[in-house]
C-alpha cells in the first residue's frame, strides 16, 4: 500500500509541476503585461520601469523558478486591481467555496447512491423508473436554471431559506441542492450500473449460497466493489464544483473563489486569476489523489497495476 501511495503521489507531484507551469505561462497569454499594467498612455520609458520593478527582464525561467518558490511559500504574488496580497484575498474567500463544493458533492452522493443501489435490486420496477426521471431531469437542466427554480420557490413564494449571503449554514441549501443535483444523474447511473454489474457475479451467488444475510451480501459485498467508480466519479466531480462554481456563486452572491474569478476576469486581474487557477488546479490534484489511496484500500488488486 505504501508503494502504491509513493508512486502515485510522484504522479501527483508531477502532475502539480506542469500546472503550475501552465499557470504561470497564463500571465503572457494576454501579450506583454509590463505594457498591460503601464496602460496605454504610458511612454516606453514607464513600460521598462514596470518590467525592471516587477522583474519582466529576466528570462522567462528565473521569472517561472522566482514565482514557484514564492508560491511554495505561500506567496502568490499581489493582486493589480486590489493592491493586496493575493493569498490574503484567496484564503478568505476559499472556505465558502469548499463548504459549497462539500455540502454540493455530500448532497449528490446521499441522493444518487441509494437510489442507484435500489435501483439495481429492484430493475424495471417504478423505483428504477424514477430514478431513471431524476436523472433525465437533472441532466436536462441546466444548474442556473434550476437555482432560479429554486430561489423563486424557496426563496420568494414560500420564504423558507436566505437567498443571498453566507451568514448562516441556511444560505448554503440552495447553492449546494442547485450544484450538487447536476451530478446526481452520474453518480447515480454508475451507481447502478456497478451494482447490476456485480450482483450478477459468482462470488455474490457463492456469499448468498452460504447463507449470509441479504443486508451482509448488499453492502458489504457488492456495494464495496461497486462504489469503486464512484469514488473515482465524485472526486472529478468535486474538483468541478470547485472550479465551475462561478455561477452558482454569483447567482446566490457567495463571496468564494468561483465569484472572485468572475471579478478577477471583469478587472483583468492577471496576478489574482493566476492565483485561482494554481490553488484550485492544486485541491483537484489532492482529492484525485486521496480517491486513488480510497479505491486502493477498497480493493486490494488495484495496488498491483
Amino acid at each position: 500500500m505504501l508503494k502504491f501511495a509513493l508512486r502515485r503521489l510522484g504522479v501527483a507531484v508531477l502532475v502539480a509541476l506542469t500546472v503550475s507551469l501552465l499557470t504561470f505561462s497564463m500571465i503572457y497569454l494576454s501579450g506583454d503585461p509590463a505594457m498591460a499594467l503601464a496602460g496605454e498612455t504610458a511612454t516606453q520609458s514607464d513600460i521598462e520601469n514596470i518590467r525592471r520593478v516587477y522583474g519582466y527582464d529576466q528570462p522567462i525561467i528565473v521569472q517561472y523558478l522566482s514565482w514557484l518558490g514564492n508560491a511554495l511559500q505561500g506567496d502568490l504574488g499581489r493582486s493589480h486591481y486590489l493592491k493586496t496580497d493575493v493569498s490574503e484575498v484567496i484564503f478568505a474567500r476559499l472556505p465558502n467555496t469548499m463548504i459549497l463544493g462539500g455540502t454540493a458533492i455530500t448532497f449528490a452522493l446521499i441522493l444518487a447512491i441509494p437510489l442507484g443501489v435500489v435501483a439495481a435490486i429492484r430493475p424495471n420496477s417504478i423505483i428504477d423508473r424514477i430514478a431513471l426521471t431524476i436523472a433525465v431531469i437533472g441532466q436536462a437542466l441546466p444548474s442556473f436554471w434550476f437555482a432560479l427554480i429554486l430561489i423563486f420557490f424557496l426563496g420568494i413564494t414560500f420564504r423558507l431559506l436566505p437567498i443571498t449571503g453566507t451568514s448562516s449554514w441556511m444560505n448554503f441549501i440552495m447553492p449546494s441542492i442547485a450544484l450538487g443535483y447536476y451530478v446526481t444523474p452520474g453518480v447515480m447511473r454508475l451507481t447502478r450500473a456497478g451494482m447490476l454489474e456485480v450482483l450478477g457475479s459468482d462470488y455474490i451467488r457463492t456469499a448468498k449460497a452460504k447463507g449470509l444475510r441479504p443486508v451482509t451480501v448488499l453492502f458489504k459485498h457488492a456495494l464495496r466493489n461497486a462504489i469503486i467508480p464512484v469514488v473515482s466519479l465524485a472526486a472529478v466531480q468535486f474538483g468541478f464544483m470547485l472550479g465551475g462554481s462561478i455561477v452558482i456563486e454569483t447567482i446566490f452572491a457567495i463571496n468564494g473563489l468561483g465569484f472572485l474569478a468572475w471579478e478577477s476576469i471583469q478587472r483583468a486581474d492577471l496576478p489574482m486569476m493566476q492565483a485561482i487557477v494554481l490553488v484550485l488546479s492544486i485541491i483537484y490534484i489532492l482529492i484525485t489523489f486521496l480517491a486513488d489511496i480510497m479505491n486502493a484500500w477498497l480493493d486490494p488488486r488495484i495496488r498491483v497495476n
